[in-house]
C-alpha cells in the first residue's frame, strides 16, 4: 500500500487488526502497539538503530509476529506547523519501507509527544536512566494513542450518520 490519511485508514482497516506506532529517532525507533480493539496504545521495547536494512528487517519481524495491519509514524513538525528538521528523514524512512512492505503508513503530527511522554514518566517516578531507555516508546504510544482516538471519533461519526 502507501501513505494514507487517518480517514483513509479508517476505511481499509478490518475489525480486530492492530496498529503499530513509531517514533523515529536518530539512535532508536520507539515502538508501540494497539490492542485488537484499537482503544489503547502500549509501549514496546525500542529498536536500536543500525543500518536501514537491519532496522527494516527487525521492524518487519515485529509486525509479522504481532500481526500489525498498519503503521502510524510520528511526523516531527515545528510548533508553528512547518516541517521540522527530521521530517525529511521520516519521509525517506517511509519511502524505503514502502519497498519492503505493503502495509499502509499514516503520518501523525507528533508535536509535544516527547514532552508528554517525559512528563508521564516523571509522574510515574521513573529514574532518569530508565526514562532515557523508555522515552521513545512512550512517545510512540502518545503518537499512536492520538491516532486511535481519531479513529474512534471517525467510527462514531460514521455510526451516527447511519443512524440519521
Amino acid at each position: 500500500m502507501t501513505v494514507l490519511t487517518i480517514e483513509e485508514l479508517a476505511t481499509v482497516l478490518q475489525p480486530g487488526q492492530a496498529i503499530a506506532g513509531l517514533d523515529l529517532g536518530t539512535k532508536t525507533i520507539g515502538l508501540s502497539m494497539s490492542d485488537l480493539g484499537r482503544r489503547f496504545a502500549t509501549p514496546r521495547p525500542v529498536i536500536k538503530r543500525e543500518k536501514f536494512t537491519i532496522d527494516a528487517v527487525t521492524l518487519l519481524k515485529f509486525v509479522a509476529k504481532e500481526k500489525v495491519a498498519a503503521f502510524v509514524i510520528g511526523l516531527p513538525m515545528n510548533m508553528d506547523g512547518s516541517a521540522g528538521p527530521r521530517v525529511q528523514a521520516t519521509r525517506a524512512f517511509v519511502r524505503n519501507m514502502e519497498q519492503k512492505t505493503d502495509l499502509p503508513f499514516v503520518y501523525w503530527d507528533e508535536r509535544l509527544s516527547t514532552v508528554a511522554a517525559e512528563r508521564a514518566l516523571l509522574e510515574m517516578d521513573v529514574s532518569r536512566s530508565k526514562r532515557a531507555e523508555r522515552i521513545d516508546s512512550a512517545a510512540a504510544s502518545f503518537i499512536l494513542q492520538g491516532a486511535l482516538d481519531r479513529l474512534s471519533l471517525l467510527a462514531r461519526a460514521a455510526s451516527d450518520d447511519l443512524d440519521a
